[in-house]
């Protein structure tokens, strides 16, 4: 029997995957989670064989949990279950050592079957988000640029992005540039929704 953990905030999504896997002959879920501390806890407490994981929980996003998870139950296999499926999210996820990355759009049957797939070793990424992710290539943001352009959603001041980072204004101006220059935007506000669309912040 494989023993899964389940982690999303919609409790609607959460009881309707809960109801599919548990059709199936070969899969128990063990335990439900609302946020990223409760997987965490839960985890500890069962000890799963595979943690489907929403990417975006209340606290820690699913690619943390994932890596959290790693050092609490290294057997574990982790895999995302997304409505997010940007080609930043897959490229961090996979290095982050998660073995399934597929749509919340996927079937029943895909879901279990990836489920099964992750418990054996194995990795599946849905055909459609990996041709989006090798489409995208990799972020040209260095991860400090990243930082501050994360800071920046939402049109915060340069002040307050720069407290928030712990940098100095005219630092934080210097990266705002420079990331507006990689990514060929017209201002920082375009910057920052550029690379939230592909997944890099």
């Amino acid at each position: 029997m494989i023993r899964v953990l389940l982690a999303d905030d919609e409790n609607l999504i959460r009881s309707a995957l809960a109801q599919m896997l548990d059709l199936e002959d070969d899969i128990e879920v063990v335990a439900q989670a609302a946020n990223g501390a409760d997987a965490l806890a839960a985890a500890r407490a069962t000890a799963p064989d595979v943690a489907v994981l929403d990417l975006q929980l209340p606290d820690l996003d699913g690619i943390t949990v994932a890596k959290q998870l790693a050092g609490i139950i290294p057997g574990c296999g982790c895999m995302i279950v997304t409505s997010h499926g940007r080609p930043g999210y897959l490229k961090r996820a996979l290095a982050s050592g998660v073995r399934g990355f597929l749509p919340k759009t996927t079937s029943a049957a895909t879901l279990a079957q990836v489920v099964r797939i992750v418990h054996s070793g194995g990795r599946h990424v849905d055909p459609e988000l990996a041709a989006e992710a090798i489409a995208a290539g990799d972020s040209p943001l260095t991860p400090r640029e990243a930082d501050v352009l994360e800071a920046a959603v939402g049109g915060a001041p340069v002040e307050d992005i720069a407290r928030r980072v712990n940098l100095s204004p005219g630092t934080v101006r210097n990266y705002l540039s420079s990331a507006v220059a990689k990514l060929g935007a017209a201002n920082r506000h375009e910057a920052a929704a550029t690379a939230r669309r592909m997944g890099w912040i």
